[in-house]
């Protein structure tokens, strides 16, 4: 097969790119071009459509300040956009669908270029390890190694957008949310923080894939029989159900709600209610089937470590924002609630592409003629004997994360017997994964993504927050800190504590 590398190129030049679609992404794009940068966001799918935010509609995190340092800032950078928001739309709600086509027409108005459809496959590096751009695919062409054209683009600055890692759960939006940003960033040397807090497992109808987690208040659970679910409305309503659905139907009702109620529910979820309306069901008073989705990470606070307020991530030239990027310094072990999380990307979004505007201007022109080199590996470049197809690399990295009984019911001897599972798949694709370019990057992601949660969940033996040991119950205090975890090939994990280059533990 002719190697990816030998694709016709198209070559483009700028000083700040950003790889995502959502409203870190676009916020990132608008700040930066707002410093004065020129600015390329590359998303896989449609800027403005695709991604969780773009399914739902969620009000901003907003409030007296806090405590903290992070959070005063997340507050105080939310409501300075915010304010923008108002200002067009009269009011301070986001409804997913129109922020982002507010936030496209804006981009276009800066003059930022959006390529749509054109997945980033992997980050270019300069002979320092700085990241210098990336590589990608156009769309409308066929995704095979002989036939699709990719583009280069050369930049001083990358920020990374590219949301979490849904694992291929199937939660509406998450289709994009493969994990493809850690993965990019690791290979130039980027670390991973808070990956074993991914233990969020929202309850969803069946088969509508719309996240409900919040409408669980609402609810009652019933088992197939008619009779309630004992414990499903307590502090912990969401593991009882989850455990029941491994051997049992279960169904749920949302009759606690009264009519105003009702009434707020559809307005803040419309999407939630469409399959029941087109089913003729009244989720008020019908009772419906229920099942329960591994989230991973798109919601939770683990993702590629921040080394600074403004983003960077310790690989010069390189910066995240939004699910991708950790966040556990400022939720802990928890994961943020939707509005939380909204402002989360706002301000990260922001904070990265000021952060990124800044670092180009201060390399000026030199980043148009720096030689660079591909960063990627699994899936780009296979090497190795046989193939292995980026379906069987997905399988593997599902069957071993998405089971409750896995993925949220943590024992030491689970996770070592999965990890191992885990690492013998990675060995092989690391050389063999071969196939459809986009589905291959994914799956490795995917793969990676579950590799990385269960090294620091092992690494974790005690129970905190999300994160819960069958073998370690109780809460360690000698453990108040982050995990940091490193590598691909061979998986490192470190207290955050001997890590000297973090500024706030």
């Amino acid at each position: 097969m002719t190697p990816a590398t030998a694709r016709p190129t198209e070559r483009l030049i700028t000083d700040v790119l950003i790889v995502g679609g959502g409203a870190a992404a676009t916020w990132a794009a608008v700040q930066a071009a707002r410093s004065g940068r020129s600015v390329i966001l590359a998303d896989k799918g449609y800027v403005g459509t695709s991604g969780v935010a773009a399914a739902g509609r969620d009000a901003a995190w907003e409030g007296p300040g806090d405590d903290s340092y992070e959070k005063s800032r997340v507050l105080a950078e939310t409501a300075a956009r915010l304010d923008e928001w108002e200002l067009v739309s009269g009011e301070r709600t986001l409804p997913g669908p129109t922020h982002l086509r507010w936030q496209r027409s804006r981009l276009q108005r800066l003059g930022v270029r959006i390529l749509d459809h054109s997945p980033v496959l992997e980050l270019l590096v300069d002979a320092d390890g700085a990241v210098a751009g990336a590589r990608g695919l156009l769309p409308g062409h066929r995704n095979d190694r002989e036939n699709t054209p990719a583009y280069e683009v050369r930049a001083a600055a990358t920020v990374l957008a590219t949301g979490g890692c849904g694992f291929g759960a199937r939660a509406l939006g998450c289709d994009v949310d493969t994990g493809d940003g850690a993965l990019l960033a690791a290979e130039v040397g980027a670390d991973l923080s808070g990956m074993e807090f991914t233990e969020v497992v929202p309850v969803t109808p069946e088969p509508n894939p719309v996240l409900t987690t919040a409408f669980s208040s609402w609810a009652r659970f019933y088992r197939a029989d008619g009779s309630p679910l004992s414990g499903a409305d307590s502090a912990r309503g969401r593991a009882v159900v989850a455990k029941a659905a491994l051997s049992e139907p279960i169904y749920c009702r949302l009759d606690r709600a009264d009519p105003p109620v009702r009434s707020a529910l559809r307005l803040a979820q419309p999407a939630f209610f469409a399959s029941f309306d087109a089913d003729g069901v009244n989720p008020f008073a019908e009772k419906f089937p229920v099942s329960v989705v591994f989230e991973g990470a798109v919601r939770s606070s683990g993702g590629v470590l921040i080394r600074d307020d403004d983003g960077a991530t310790g690989v010069p030239g390189l910066y995240v924002a939004g699910d991708v990027a950790a966040r556990d310094h400022v939720f802990g072990e928890v994961p943020g609630t939707g509005p939380q999380n909204t402002s989360w990307a706002i301000a990260s979004g922001s904070w990265a592409g000021i952060g990124a505007a800044q670092f180009a201007a201060r390399l000026g022109s030199r980043h148009r003629t720096r030689p660079a080199r591909p960063a990627g590996r699994a899936g780009l470049r296979p090497t190795g004997p046989g193939v292995v197809d980026p379906a069987t690399v997905l399988r593997t990295a599902q069957a071993e994360v998405l089971p409750y009984d896995r993925g949220s019911l943590r024992h030491g001897d689970r996770l070592r017997s999965s990890l191992q599972v885990l690492d013998a798949m990675w060995a092989r694709a690391r050389t063999s994964l071969d196939g459809d370019a986009i589905k291959a990057r994914q799956a490795a992601a995917v793969l990676a993504a579950a590799r990385w949660t269960y090294a620091a969940a092992l690494a974790r033996t005690e129970s905190r927050g999300v994160h819960r040991r069958a073998d370690h119950r109780a809460i360690d205090p000698a453990q108040a800190h982050r995990i940091l975890v490193s590598g691909l090939d061979a998986i490192s994990t470190r207290p955050a504590a001997a890590d000297r280059t973090l500024q706030r533990v």
